[in-house]
């Protein structure tokens, strides 16, 4: 019987710890992990509870030293933020892992799981896991803080039209609305004759001066005001001041043009009205259906004036009315308007029903009036108007009655009115007490000029019954319910402000689509 030897195997031995005495395997500290951890805390040095700065109005955090960046919640951002804070007291120790924690969102805690490595006693690398909190702690940022106060600020953009009414600057403020240009604006305030629309840098200034000479036929000036100067850096502390002034006419204005101008626009009579202004001003010879648009620059070198205010216009009833067909107009004439028709009208004021006296005019109203109706005009038989090229012209080619346009009653239009528009929130100082009827003149001409509300943001009232049809028993011009968007709020089911702006277009195309 032959005897077999087995294998030799090696097998490490266990060794006690040298504090409490447990075997364990062979380590280079010779302690067990519960010793090694009472006896070095590698996370010593790290702060368990670390403040974060929080803005409330535009929730942004604050990056030490003085940045504001926007973080969502258990979002990389924000973990990034919260390891910077803690970069500092982390030199020593090598960073494994880190992660959230859930806690209420209310709660203004947030709560980050570190995992670190480091190398202890004779190079053991002990491995810990703890738990820092971060308390969300409410700061104003310097921008929002500048909004708030109201009266800081870096550049203003100060707005002036000098005419009686403000049918441009309700225009503008739907332009402005639609655009989203009011909300970089720190304070919007609405003084005489114009606006101010003040901002806390210059590029947001400029950004509003290029829209407005897009938008409106306008000049501009520039001043600047030094504040402060730091001899040691060479740095210069400017506020900026942007005056904008849009030309003196306005919609459904009479004006007379100097001849030189009337000669360069074809010709045209130098007695027009104004029937648009956009970023050019629209006018028309009520004679002629001849239509020109002057722009800002030939304004400027040309600048005519309104002959006549709202005010002064005085109601006239249609007593006869003769069609004219097939015009022909002279050598080298413009355009003629094919929304408009020419026709000879007799007409007598209301305020005159019990004399005889009659006026025979021209008038590019054809197309809207008949015997009977009331159209609004200006009398230049019985009126003085002190004009520089009026006063010089042929008076067998001055008008004696110039109408404008066809009127309804008013208060019947209010009320079948079925949408409404927005407003810019700004300060109101010195206001006139005639606003409310220059407002109701402006929806008026929405309601009359599809072309001038083609820019505007319209929407519906869900206050008031929608009316299928777009005139009313009197003819009167309505908004259709195809050009109206839907002013929903989603406040009552997610406490939110409402709709966004890509819902918004998206409603928009499914109205118009």
């Amino acid at each position: 019987m032959e005897y077999m030897q087995a294998p030799t195997t090696s097998s490490q031995g266990n060794i006690l710890c040298c504090t409490c005495g447990i075997p364990i395997p062979p380590n280079p500290a010779n302690m067990c992990v519960s010793c090694l951890r009472t006896t070095v805390d590698i996370s010593e040095g790290i702060p368990k509870q670390v403040s974060v700065h929080f803005c409330k109005q535009c929730e942004r955090y604050l990056q030490p030293p003085a940045s504001w960046v926007q973080c969502a919640l258990e979002s990389r951002e924000l973990l990034a933020l919260c390891l910077k804070k803690l970069k500092g007291n982390m030199t020593k120790v090598r960073l494994i892992d880190a992660g959230f924690l859930w806690t209420e969102p209310h709660s203004k805690r947030i709560k980050l799981k570190v995992t670190i490595q480091k190398e202890v006693m004779n190079g053991a690398i002990l491995q810990q896991v703890f738990v820092v909190e971060f308390v969300i702690q409410s700061q104003m940022c310097d921008d929002c803080h500048r909004i708030e106060a109201k009266d800081f600020w870096n550049s203003v953009v100060q707005v002036r039209q000098k005419t009686s009414h403000k049918k441009t600057f309700y225009y503008l403020e739907q332009l402005i609305l639609k655009h989203k240009l009011h909300q970089n604006a720190l304070n919007i305030k609405e003084i005489h004759e114009g606006i101010d629309f003040y901002y806390a840098t210059k590029q947001h200034a400029q950004k509003m001066v290029d829209f407005l000479q897009c938008t409106v036929p306008c000049r501009s000036k520039t001043s600047q005001r030094l504040i402060s100067h730091d001899i040691h850096s060479n740095t210069f502390n400017y506020k900026s001041t942007y005056s904008i002034e849009i030309v003196p006419v306005c919609k459904d204005n009479v004006v007379c043009l100097s001849p030189r101008l009337a000669q360069s626009l074809g010709n045209m009579g130098q007695v027009c009205v104004c029937v648009r202004v956009t970023s050019t001003i629209h006018l028309i010879d009520p004679n002629t259906l001849q239509i020109a648009e002057v722009d800002g620059g030939t304004y400027w070198r040309n600048p005519f004036h309104s002959l006549v205010s709202p005010r002064q216009l005085e109601e006239f009833i249609v007593m006869d009315i003769d069609l004219i067909r097939n015009q022909k107009l002279g050598a080298g004439a413009g355009l003629r308007s094919n929304k408009h028709t020419l026709a000879e009208v007799w007409v007598q004021k209301t305020s005159e029903m019990d004399t005889a006296q009659q006026y025979h005019c021209r008038t590019h109203l054809g197309h809207l009036l008949n015997i009977g109706d009331l159209v609004q005009g200006f009398d230049f038989a019985n009126s003085n108007v002190n004009d520089e090229f009026l006063n010089k012209m042929n008076p067998s080619h001055v008008p004696d009655v110039v109408l404008i346009k066809k009127s309804y009653d008013r208060s019947k239009r209010v009320k079948r009115r079925n949408w409404k528009l927005k407003e810019m929130n700004k300060d109101r100082e010195g206001m006139d007490t005639d606003d409310e009827r220059q407002y109701q003149d402006f929806l008026e001409d929405l309601e009359e000029d599809e072309a001038l509300r083609k820019n505007v943001n319209i929407f519906r009232d869900a206050s008031k019954i929608p009316v299928e049809s777009d005139t009313d028993e009197e003819g009167a011009p309505r908004i259709s319910l195809m050009e109206m968007l839907e002013d929903l709020s989603l406040s009552d089911a997610t406490g939110g402000e409402g709709l966004s702006s890509d819902m918004t277009r998206g409603c928009l195309v499914l109205f118009f689509f």
